[in-house]
């Protein structure tokens, strides 16, 4: 049976614009419920305000923000230890970056599995990339796979949740040309690391981003303190 507007999906929106076109894609076949982290990375408030917005365009009634500053605690990150220093782009550096939050992502998706149970969602969508991503672990195919395994072993008999990763072998000028042919609203959302006003423009979140829309020959319609070309 295919899906329909009345089945739900759990949406992970950090308010970057693989979540907000991954929300885009979602919103095609379901319902959605919304979920976001505050976990102490540096841009907390600016990536909230774009999980607000995102929300506000596609009218979602159900929201969920979980406060998970344990990250902080824990630091060994870029994005949640202020002692460490967000790197600037290289692309020819093949190590993880500093910007990995150690096993973020399975904190994430077991908040969102307990979510999931408790409203019935069928599904969860969230926005993670293998081949143009900045090498995080556990933005890999097989992690989310060995998860969804984890979820039918640790759920009721009863529930059946299942993990979609649409953007997962994308590069991200094919993830904005999906953006653009389903009008997401890309202008709403954030990706630098670093800054919440104006986008620094030489992270690694931000040089992904700037390159992909140069490669897709479309204008990155949020302001950047530099635009390099990438």
């Amino acid at each position: 049976m295919s899906p329909s507007k009345n089945d739900l999906a759990v949406v992970l929106v950090s308010g970057g614009m693989d979540s907000c076109v991954t929300t885009a894609i979602a919103s095609q076949k379901y319902s959605l419920a919304f979920l976001h982290l505050n976990y102490g990375q540096k841009t907390e408030k600016r990536e909230l305000l774009a999980f607000s917005d995102i929300a506000k365009h596609y009218n979602v009634e159900h929201k969920l923000v979980v406060d998970a500053r344990f990250f902080n605690e824990i630091g060994g990150s870029s994005l949640t230890d202020n002692s460490i220093p967000v790197s600037n782009a290289d692309f020819t550096n093949l190590d993880i970056p500093t910007s990995y939050v150690p096993f973020r992502n399975a904190n994430i998706l077991s908040v969102a599995v307990s979510y999931a149970e408790v409203l019935g969602a069928s599904k969860i969508f969230i926005g993670a990339v293998e081949e143009d991503s900045s090498g995080y672990p556990d933005c890999r195919l097989e992690f989310y796979n060995a998860f969804n395994k984890v979820i039918q072993i640790g759920t009721k008999p009863e529930t059946n949740i299942q993990i979609e990763t649409p953007l997962i072998h994308l590069k991200k000028s094919e993830i904005i040309q999906k953006g653009v042919e389903l009008n997401a609203p890309l202008h709403l959302s954030w990706s630098c690391y670093q800054n919440n006003d104006v986008a620094c423009g030489v992270c690694d979140s931000c040089a992904l981003r700037l390159r992909g829309f140069e490669q897709a020959g479309v204008t990155d319609p949020i302001e950047y303190i530099v635009r390099p070309s990438y």
